[in-house]
């Protein structure tokens, strides 16, 4: 088994055990759960000594399963979203069916639809959405490669991805949208 199927196979054994992993994404690394597992996001919310107002980021394969998680989407959201330059988180309004540590307080989720093969591969298996946030203590820099993940993280999380982490180019953040009531887009960042 490669290192690709063999994170793959970890992984979901983790997150299906209130496990947090450490894996690339399409943006910078990420710690990751299960999004639909309080449990796992605690200990996200601890191991980041992250404020508890602060909301995530999650990531899922497509419109049909970011449907799931909003009362009222779009008819249209597809065409929305195919029209954005890649990788973009858009925030949504009216979130639904998910744990309340992952709803802002106006009742808004971020959700980048995720084209990375790891992490759609991830996210098809676990057959539930993932928790993104970066490989950080907050406050501190995003990591832009695996190198510039501290230590500290790597020895809380329950498991560390090994594929891409020899990647030496550098990553950046996902610009972030808001979805108005209009149905257009505002920029956040």
């Amino acid at each position: 088994m490669n290192n690709y199927e063999q994170d793959i196979k970890n992984c979901i054994e983790y997150m299906t055990h209130d496990g947090v992993i450490l894996y690339p994404t399409d943006t910078i690394w990420g710690l990751g759960c299960d999004a639909t597992n309080e449990n796992a996001i605690e200990k996200i919310v601890e191991l980041k000594n992250r404020e508890v107002s602060k909301s995530f980021i999650l990531l899922m394969t497509d419109v049909k399963q970011l449907s799931r998680y909003i009362a009222d989407p779009l008819p249209n959201l597809q065409d929305l979203i195919d029209q954005l330059p890649m990788p973009t988180t858009i925030i949504y309004s009216n979130a639904i069916n998910l744990p309340y540590r992952l709803i802002n307080e106006d009742q808004s989720i971020a959700v980048r639809i995720t084209k990375d093969p790891f992490c759609r591969s991830l996210i098809k298996r676990l057959r539930q959405p993932i928790v993104s946030t970066s490989a950080n203590i907050s406050g501190q820099p995003s990591p832009t490669t695996f190198y510039n993940i501290s230590d500290e993280i790597k020895q809380k999380v329950d498991y560390i991805v090994q594929w891409r982490q020899q990647d030496a180019e550098p990553k950046e953040v996902s610009s972030i949208l808001k979805l108005n009531k209009h149905g257009l887009f505002d920029k956040i960042r």
